[in-house]
């Protein structure tokens, strides 16, 4: 991800792998994966102001349906991103990149122990990232949906993605 500059460090010498991801944070690395589009209008959210880091990210995401805010006015950029949050983005990237998700969509995930945990909403979109071995369980019985997503775990699983659809 730093080759490819998709991800930056947090300091000239540091990359703070257990640092946590914020929902800015990875729609601004999807948005440079995808070659930094042009973007024609601002997001609608009112909490992204138009001179933000994110906001033209948030605003290509939003408008190819990559990220949904957390209300109908908020994206929450600030917040930190759960594993179950980034699989859904994932998820909802390799949608718009047009990739097939239908193999993953149907992946058996009960064998993890807090399968039962995940928000409905991110059900499918999880069994899309175990199944194509996106995201791997914290430990071997669990997946861990609600967690917050560190800063390796987003390179590793972007890394993963990458590789994956070459």
């Amino acid at each position: 991800v730093a080759t490819n500059k998709l991800m930056n460090g947090v300091s000239e010498t540091e990359f703070a792998p257990n640092g946590k991801v914020t929902r800015a944070m990875l729609v601004t690395v999807l948005y440079r994966n995808d070659g930094e589009p042009e973007v024609k209008n601002n997001a609608s959210f009112t909490d992204v102001k138009a001179d933000a880091y994110y906001a033209k990210a948030v605003a290509w995401a939003q408008a190819n349906g990559i990220v949904n805010g957390v209300s109908d006015t908020e994206f929450a950029p600030d917040a930190n991103i759960t594993r179950e949050q980034f699989a859904t983005i994932m998820y909802r990237y390799a949608k718009y990149k047009g990739y097939d998700v239908k193999a993953g969509e149907t992946t058996d995930i009960s064998a993890f122990t807090d399968a039962n945990t995940i928000s409905d909403y991110a059900v499918t979109a999880m069994k899309y990232v175990v199944g194509n071995g996106l995201i791997k369980g914290k430990t071997e019985t669990t997946l861990n949906p609600a967690d917050t997503a560190t800063r390796a775990e987003m390179a590793t699983i972007l890394q993963r993605f990458i590789e994956g659809n070459k």
